[in-house]
């Protein structure tokens, strides 16, 4: 019979699964959200709930692949950190992660310590933690991508800038990016001889090697992101703002999706016909991607996104996930329980006050000034990025190595330098010139003894009151050498405070700052006199 038309044959439908931000939660914790005006609070994440829900859904599609876009680990809680985050890594790779992006926490412990996490073995230069909970580490099974992160001395990318998966015989292209601006927030000599490079650049360049190898759908994978106002799952979202929308805007028309990271925030939105997702952090949501690619032509038709949020009990146990999480808690918690001292509050919060100031900044800096007294330090700075939790107690008001831990995860140790009073103003002026300095949300933090007064009303880089600056109530002379201490990252002049590497006379103690502030913390409770308060020490004060 003639005449008949062929029915267009059903499209094919790839899953994919993303989350980004881990920061090594093993566990689950609370997440915060509002939809409609309405605040909820929920219990969410870890890796037992994920592997659940990963379970049930690889049963309704065999091929899903599940993907990161970046901070998998570093600044992670004691759980993780305490392990040289291989626990996480095991997880997430148990977990059967495709690939995911660095992130530039994944630079946090320097380009050595990033390849031995991907690739395996015990040479560390953390060697009181790396292959402490498995002998034989044997890295990540998944791929971590970085197209725009160069090796000046070879001119080739460190890490691979992309990988292609197959699924329902479509070749997927998963392009990787992080931020250009990493140098600006990891150790400087830890990423010697790496240079980072325009996002959009790099990955349009890879582009053309991913598709002259088949592929025919393409996936970014960019640790970068932006902010909304809009609900972390409102659908199809068109106030997306921040560096992820001007770098979209830079992209090959082929790229039709961005999974984004970063800024911590849930979004799926759209931007010039482009789909751009995150899911918060911590593994609390999980982007849930569905992409329609034609049978014939194999290219990308249609997609659509929901983020999830990942509640415990919604999906039978995966029993695999939950007896690791156990075997990770049961080895931990000997040391993670061990009381370190009592507090003079039960929680001493890293919250800021309109100065900048605040009451862990305050601890933290007088620990640093304690630990290096002895080497004639007169004063010690806190940045408040390093501080990633409020230290908090427990009823008793006595505080764990774990609850210690988790405030300090980096292990950054201290450095003494000398500094011009000139100097110690310049550095006070960076709080607020420094390129992303739009708030008082970097400020640092300075030991007892040290005082200033700043005035919102007056331009960056005139913002200090002149003669408020004093040490021990004595205005600092501009020309006379200070000793002053804060930890590495800090000296290297990371998060744009220059001054600091400019610093003379640089010595690195190698003490460690956690080891520090639980010493600090130890010894003001057998003084008699615990450390910590629920209000800022009044040191930093402002005329705004």
């Amino acid at each position: 019979m003639s005449g008949c038309a062929t029915r267009p044959a059903a499209p094919l439908e790839l899953n994919v699964v993303a989350l980004n931000d881990f920061h090594g939660h093993l566990e689950g914790g609370k997440f915060n959200y509002t939809v409609n005006g309405r605040q909820t609070t929920v219990h969410a994440g870890g890796i037992d709930v994920i592997g659940a829900a990963l379970q049930a859904w690889r049963k309704e599609d065999r091929e899903l692949m599940f993907v990161g876009a970046g901070d998998l680990v570093g600044g992670t809680p004691a759980l993780s950190s305490m392990w040289a985050d291989e626990a996480s890594l095991t997880a997430l790779s148990m977990l059967g992660m495709n690939a995911s992006s660095a992130g530039n926490h994944e630079f946090d412990q320097g380009r050595a310590e990033l390849l031995r996490q991907q690739h395996g073995g015990c040479d560390s230069h953390r060697a009181d933690k790396a292959c402490k909970l498995d002998p034989d580490y044997r890295g990540a099974s998944f791929t971590y991508l970085a197209a725009n992160v160069i090796d000046t001395a070879t001119g080739k990318t460190l890490l691979p800038a992309y990988k292609i998966e197959e699924a329902k015989g479509v070749k997927v292209g998963y392009i990787g990016a992080v931020l250009k601006d990493t140098p600006s927030v990891v150790l400087a000599s830890g990423i010697k001889g790496l240079a980072f490079l325009d996002e959009a650049d790099a990955i349009n360049k890879a582009l053309v090697e991913v598709r002259a190898k088949g592929a025919t759908v393409f996936v970014v994978l960019i640790h970068e992101g932006g902010h909304t106002d809009e609900a972390f799952n409102e659908p199809d979202c068109k106030n997306l703002k921040g560096p992820i929308v001007s770098i979209a805007k830079r992209l090959d028309p082929e790229l039709k999706l961005i999974i984004s990271g970063h800024t911590h925030t849930g979004f799926q939105c759209k931007v010039d016909g482009r789909t751009i997702t995150q899911a918060e952090m911590g593994g609390h949501v999980l982007s849930r991607i569905k992409l329609l690619v034609d049978p014939d032509s194999r290219l990308l038709r249609d997609i659509s996104v929901r983020n999830v949020v990942l509640t415990p009990g919604e999906y039978p146990a995966d029993p695999r996930m939950a007896a690791y999480l156990q075997q990770v808690k049961q080895r931990s918690e000997a040391v993670l329980a061990r009381p370190v001292a009592r507090l003079g509050a039960k929680v001493v919060t890293r919250k800021l006050n309109d100065a900048g100031e605040a009451p862990l900044g305050n601890l933290i800096a007088d620990a640093v000034l304690d630990a290096t007294k002895a080497q004639g330090v007169q004063v010690a700075f806190m940045n408040t990025g390093g501080m990633r939790k409020d230290l908090e107690a427990g009823d008793n008001l006595v505080a764990t190595y774990g609850q210690a831990q988790v405030v300090l995860p980096f292990s950054n140790t201290i450095v003494v330098m000398d500094m011009t009073g000139a100097q110690l103003r310049a550095v006070l002026e960076q709080q607020w010139i420094r390129k992303h300095a739009d708030s008082n949300a970097a400020m640092l933090h300075p030991s007892r003894g040290f005082t200033y007064r700043w005035d919102g009303a007056r331009p960056r880089g005139q913002r200090v009151v002149p003669g408020s600056v004093k040490l021990d109530g004595v205005a600092i002379d501009e020309a006379r050498i200070y000793r002053v201490a804060a930890n590495n990252f800090l000296a290297e002049g990371g998060d744009g405070f220059a001054a600091f590497a400019e610093a003379s006379n640089k010595r690195d103690t190698q003490i460690l700052d956690l080891d520090a502030f639980v010493r600090y913390l130890a010894a003001s409770d057998r003084s008699g006199k615990p450390a910590g308060s629920s209000a800022v020490a009044g040191r930093v004060e402002t005329t705004k």
